[in-house]
């Protein structure tokens, strides 16, 4: 039993004939990701890996034609909002946009509407989901983690590929680890994969990987303090950043004094969560 993705999730790509979206397709299958359709407009009838990926022009076709139940997303960011409210209106409940740089107000108006149709989306601006031995659905490296029980969340996706290695290699396994992005507004928050971490028999522990700016971690801190069961150990990105410096992530902004390393550190200590100095003492927290 894993979060959101498995060995039975029927993965349909989203702008499969691009540079990226083959590329990472070729690395989903070769996870052993069932792949069932891709889709580009215009391209349709078209088959890509040597015959082993159907691709359709629209997604409602796919999904008629593959039973698709989840959706990849490699778009650029002027098409990524058209894509995922095709994919919702196709009946699909899991979309993954792994797109970056698409505008706040165009978010808005996803979100929104996602939430009337009960999607799930993860993203945009993500690495994705990986369930070691199972599936990947993103661009996470399949090759650095190993199946386990520790559930990893995380805002950061470089900060997240160097925990999981970490913990690879003291040989400490994931059940799931969910990107879930850096953008002001997203899908899917820290409190909705805690709460499914929670409620996953699977998993044991969970290490939850958080950036400055905004108030996500402080929330997650209330959330780990009143309603988990399971040891949570963090680490807070951006401890060092001078102040006034903008960073990397759209949502890595402080204002007011709100969303400091200190202010996220303080709350995730106070609600009984081990913080690490640096990525690499995650693996010895968990121990």
């Amino acid at each position: 039993m894993s979060i959101l993705v498995n060995k039975d999730t029927r993965l349909l790509v989203q702008g499969i004939t691009g540079n990226e979206g083959l590329f990472h397709t070729t690395q989903m299958v070769a996870y052993g990701t069932n792949v069932v359709a891709g889709v580009t407009p215009g391209k349709g009838g078209e088959w890509v890996l040597e015959g082993k990926v159907p691709v359709f022009d629209s997604v409602k076709i796919a999904v008629d034609a593959t039973e698709a139940n989840a959706a990849v997303i490699f778009v650029p960011a002027r098409f990524a909002p058209d894509a995922m409210f095709e994919a919702a209106d196709a009946g699909i409940p899991l979309i993954v946009c792994i797109t970056e740089g698409i505008p706040v107000q165009d978010m808005m108006r996803v979100r929104n509407y996602l939430d009337q149709k009960k999607v799930r989306l993860v993203g945009p601006n993500c690495p994705g989901l990986l369930t070691p031995g199972e599936a990947k659905v993103g661009i996470i490296p399949g090759n650095i983690a190993i199946p386990g029980n520790v559930g990893v969340v995380s805002r950061s996706g470089t900060l997240t590929y160097e925990v999981l290695y970490a913990m690879k290699n003291v040989g400490m396994g994931a059940s799931t680890c969910v990107g879930i992005g850096g953008d002001p507004v997203n899908g899917t928050n820290f409190i909705d994969v805690l709460q499914m971490f929670e409620h996953d028999p699977q998993t044991e522990k969970v290490v939850m990987i958080g950036e400055i700016g905004g108030t996500d971690e402080e929330k997650a801190a209330e959330f780990i303090a009143n309603k988990m069961t399971k040891p949570v150990v963090s680490f807070i990105a951006g401890q060092t950043a001078p102040p006034g410096k903008r960073m990397g992530h759209a949502g890595a902004i402080i204002e007011g004094g709100a969303g400091t390393a200190s202010d996220k550190i303080a709350a995730l200590t106070a609600a009984g969560v081990r913080v690490a100095k640096h990525p690499e003492e995650i693996p010895s927290l968990l121990k």
